[in-house]
């Protein structure tokens, strides 16, 4: 990895790029330390330095936008409107027949589509603006801080509509930086950015858990948790290399003197072929049960038993729960994510045939079966990797400073495998660009 990024630097055009993009990164992290209007920072920072335990969905949310969220900056949401907009316009696209139709429609239906996700995104940066804004005003934002009630003194109407006006526009720019790094960078924009903001908190996190460790200074806490993660690191690079390739052949056709075909290729199947999405809904779904309960009032019997088993990581009902739903999750975005009958269809258009079954149907159900098959140790592998930080809530009574957390881990390798390997491809294609002249 770092030989090819010391090649790209060589290069003219790429070094380019990837100055571009690290500028880019500069104005977005100086964009997480700029607060709203009508916040008192000094309360903010007051609240995060007592800060302690889960902060449930404000944590995964805080993660993703680099701690900006819990700063109540201008980057606060981050880029999480913009990752849930794509998400439900995904899952739609297999609801709506018209969504459908124009992701078949080629580079015309995608743009319109990316156009859909963006007017989303703006509409979940108000909604989720505001209620950021909501729950900082009631002080439920920081339980347990003193001055968390105050930290929005003024509660006046046209103080709330500049803080999310505020917020709504931050997460437009951080749309727009992510866009100009797919367009003039290197990478993925949107990926990069999300890589950026989970890597910002790696240093603090690692640092505090060496200041609440007791054994030699909390050095040996520290090097625990630098080896834990490198193993993470290793195993999560298997599992996401790892693939089934299934053998496809394509018969050979004569169109008048030349012929066609007659090529061997393969479907590659990972074996996490839904990614950190599960996790990510898996998180989201069950912290609804706790922030219902945080707004309710009184002490009635569903409540109570929401604050015992749902809200405390290291609860068995908190633990099996959430290893079910991203097993579910797993499973079910790989369902609407990957059409079997689609593959099938279209090898059989083309002459293509995987040796042994048979074109059509069969084919539809050979694929639909293999894919369930690696699904499993997949979507197990998604559950046993989120765990992680509930074990080191056990271990080191770190749940909330871990930095190497399931959702962290898989992110930051997926985004530093795929940039890896488009940095490499291009260098490849400079480098042959000699020879095929």
């Amino acid at each position: 990895m770092l030989t090819a990024f010391a090649r790209a630097f060589r290069t003219p055009d790429l070094r380019k790029k990837l100055l571009f993009t690290l500028g880019i990164i500069v104005v977005y992290r100086v964009g997480t330390h700029i607060p709203i209007p009508g916040v008192n920072y000094q309360a903010v920072q007051k609240c995060v330095n007592e800060a302690s335990g889960n902060q449930g969905l404000f944590g995964l949310v805080n993660m993703f936008s680099g701690g900006a969220l819990l700063q109540i900056t201008i980057f606060a949401l981050g880029i999480m409107p913009y990752i849930t907009a794509s998400i439900i316009l995904q899952l739609l696209t297999v609801v709506i027949p018209r969504l459908e139709a124009l992701k078949k429609e080629g580079q015309a239906g995608t743009a319109k589509i990316t156009q859909y996700t963006r007017y989303l995104t703006v509409a979940l940066a108000i909604l989720q603006g505001t209620g950021l804004v909501a729950t900082a005003r009631s002080g439920a934002l920081f339980n347990g801080c003193s001055v968390a009630s105050s930290i929005v003194p003024d509660q006046a109407i046209f103080t709330t509509i500049t803080m999310v006006i505020c917020m709504t526009a931050g997460t437009a720019v951080v749309m727009w930086l992510g866009e100009l790094i797919t367009d003039r960078g290197i990478g993925n924009g949107m990926s990069i950015l999300m890589f950026i903001s989970i890597a910002a908190t790696f240093p603090s996190a690692l640092w505090a858990i060496k200041k609440q460790g007791t054994l030699a200074g909390g050095w040996i806490e520290f090097g625990t948790v630098i080896a834990v993660g490198l193993v993470m690191v290793a195993l999560v690079v298997f599992v996401e290399q790892a693939q089934r390739r299934i053998p496809v052949q394509y018969a050979k056709r004569m169109i008048g003197r030349r012929s066609y075909g007659g090529t061997s290729t393969y479907i590659p199947l990972k074996v996490n072929q839904a990614g950190v999405i599960p996790v990510i809904f898996a998180s989201s779904l069950l912290y609804i049960p706790a922030l219902v309960a945080q707004f309710a009032g009184g002490k009635s019997g569903w409540k109570t038993w929401i604050e015992q088993n749902l809200t405390k990581g290291d609860h068995p009902i908190y633990i099996v729960s959430y290893f079910l739903l991203i097993v579910f999750f797993a499973f079910f975005y790989v369902a609407i994510s990957f059409n079997p009958e689609e593959v099938a269809d279209n090898m059989k258009k083309y002459g293509g045939f995987i040796p042994g079954i048979r074109a059509g149907r069969p084919t539809a159900e050979y694929l639909s079966y293999v894919l369930n098959r690696i699904t499993w140790p997949g979507s197990l592998y998604l559950g046993l990797i989120a765990l992680v930080p509930t074990m080191a809530l056990v271990g080191f009574g770190a749940s909330q400073n871990f930095p190497f957390g399931g959702t962290s881990i898989l992110i930051i390798v997926g985004v530093g495998l795929e940039t890896v390997k488009q940095i490499e491809s291009q260098l490849q294609q400079r480098n042959y660009e000699g020879f095929l002249r």
